[in-house]
């Protein structure tokens, strides 16, 4: 069984939600021990919107993710584990919060451009 050695939670917003996003992942990183990403306001990675990743430990987990999911404030959330096996972490091991979205899995070598994590 792989290990979990800690968690990435992408906050997803838009032009409109981006103040919105910023407070949340503010206020996250405020009250639990969370690294606060940068606020991208473009896609990266394989994510399918602008969004701020918030990083923290597994043992952060339990704290940091109900919090999200009353919290979130309308925001898409997507949170995966990590593994070291980053396809399987986004694809198989995610949790959504709000809409599911369609990620670009290609950059992990899949033959498929995007998939449902």
């Amino acid at each position: 069984m792989p290990q979990i050695t800690g968690y990435h939670a992408h906050v997803y917003f838009d032009a409109d939600t981006q103040n919105t996003a910023q407070q949340v992942c503010e206020e996250a990183a405020r009250l639990f021990p969370v690294r606060m990403g940068r606020m991208h306001s473009r896609n990266v990675g394989p994510h399918p919107r602008w969004s701020c990743q918030l990083s923290f430990a597994a043992d952060a987990f339990d704290q940091v993710t109900p919090w999200l999911m009353l919290n979130r404030r309308g925001l898409t959330v997507f949170t995966h584990p990590e593994t070291g096996d980053h396809l399987a972490d986004h694809r198989d091991r995610a949790i959504w919060m709000g809409e599911m979205l369609d990620l670009d899995l290609s950059i992990f070598g899949t033959l498929q451009p995007s998939a449902r994590a």
